[in-house]
């Protein structure tokens, strides 16, 4: 099978939309051999905070010696970036090989559960396949939606479980409120195996705090076991300082934007210091320059400069508050803020308007490429109540080379507001 119909194939899955359940994705990889249960896993869950705490463990990791492979969702600009081993992606042909082994056996799937899999529990079952085929030493398996009934929550007892923080996303099918989606979430927590959290909320941690009790999980919140303070910052990253109850580990420094970040930052050192006690050798040297390594494409990354030209996958309300700050501390560095957004129907586009609207001066609304875009002109009507200069492109293409052609050198042109669109402009800016 050639790569472009190999998509073809996976394009063909969404007809099964989201349908949530470990029925499925059991049977499917029973039938290649459960390979899933022959591989040391890191199982990261949490609203936001995921992929960045992925990456972050991954560049230590492979500074430590160790094969890593990370699992990921969505991807930017190809599929094969949600497969990674050392930071390099799968190639297109073994992508495509795998597609060939594994959507055919859907119809022993429907034979036996009455169901076809989803895209995502094809995909998932395809990590699990070519990690273990592959002998990585570790994965580091992001969760797709929630955590419970996740197809990623096939693991049985992971070396740990990571939960970075749980807000409000994805409500129709994780629940309306924190609590209930703590629930979800608090899934991935496994009997006798640790668990880490970020999270902050106490209704949140209470929830989380019961699950671990019930199933013997030794229970580690970051924010009591680590404590960390910024230094100093550049244009591209941070230095902070960390220390923990068992280490101090002096300045770090992070190529990451936002203090967000930072909480990604100690939440790492913390899971490393598990893995360290597992019997992992993971010096703090390789931790300094593992830190020094990690690459997150995406989120806060420079594109351009003269202007400076920033991309954000910020798209939902936790990610839109941490854009916010990020951007109150950049907007004084600029003549001007030009913000270029498209946002899907089901996220929260007046509180995305109220928070950013203050800090821009020009506005370009412009289509998300999904079919969850629905009626994406409503965003504009929100920003014209706060900022009266607001246009509205539905072409993203033509939507970023208005917003270029009208910043000066030492303006800020920030495009954010779906992962979708985002990984669009990636591939304008970067291959034309």
């Amino acid at each position: 099978m050639e790569y472009a119909r190999a998509l073809e194939t996976i394009a063909n899955l969404t007809k099964f939309g989201i349908n949530l359940g470990l029925s499925r994705i059991t049977k499917l990889l029973a039938l290649l051999g459960n390979p899933h249960e022959s591989i040391p896993v890191i199982h990261i869950g949490g609203t936001n905070g995921k992929g960045s705490t992925t990456a972050i463990l991954a560049a230590v990791l492979k500074e430590a010696g160790y094969k890593v492979g990370t699992y990921t969702s969505p991807h930017l600009i190809s599929y094969t970036e949600r497969y990674m081993i050392n930071g390099h992606p799968i190639p297109e042909e073994e992508f495509a090989r795998l597609v060939s082994e594994v959507v055919p056996l859907s119809e022993q799937v429907y034979a036996s559960t009455s169901e076809y899999p989803t895209e995502f529990e094809v995909l998932t079952a395809l990590a699990f396949l070519y990690f273990y085929r592959e002998k990585v030493d570790i994965l580091l398996l992001e969760v797709g939606l929630g955590g419970d009934i996740d197809s990623t929550n096939v693991v049985s007892s992971p070396l740990l479980s990571i939960i970075t923080n749980v807000t409000l996303d994805h409500q129709d099918y994780l629940g309306p409120t924190p609590r209930e989606i703590a629930v979800r979430k608090g899934g991935i927590i496994k009997k006798n195996r640790p668990v880490i959290t970020a999270a902050q909320d106490e209704e949140v941690l209470d929830v989380l705090r019961s699950i671990a009790q019930e199933k013997g999980a030794p229970f580690h919140e970051v924010c009591k076991e680590v404590q960390w303070a910024k230094l100093s910052e550049d244009e591209i990253g941070q230095t902070f300082r960390v220390q923990t109850r068992e280490q101090n580990y002096g300045e770090l420094y992070l190529p990451l934007q936002g203090d967000h970040q930072l909480v990604n930052g100690a939440t790492a050192v913390l899971a490393l210091e598990i893995l360290q006690s597992q019997g992992w050798n993971i010096t703090r040297e390789k931790i300094k320059k593992g830190f020094a390594a990690a690459a997150w494409p995406g989120r806060l990354e420079i594109m351009g400069r003269d202007p400076l030209v920033v991309i954000d996958g910020a798209h939902n309300a936790a990610g839109i508050e941490a854009l916010a700050r990020w951007l109150r501390k950049k907007r004084a560095r600029h003549l001007r803020v030009i913000l270029i957004i498209g946002m899907l129907a089901d996220k929260d586009r007046l509180g995305a308007a109220n928070l950013l609207a203050p800090l821009v001066d020009k506005v370009i609304i412009t289509k998300p490429l999904s079919p969850r875009a629905g009626n994406w002109q409503e965003l504009g009507t929100y920003f014209q109540k706060e900022t009266g200069d607001v246009s509205v492109i539905e072409d993203l293409k033509g939507a970023l080379n208005q917003g270029l052609k009208e910043a000066g050198e030492n303006d800020l042109v920030l495009i954010t507001g779906s992962l979708y669109l985002i990984g669009e402009v990636r591939k304008i800016l970067l291959h034309g």
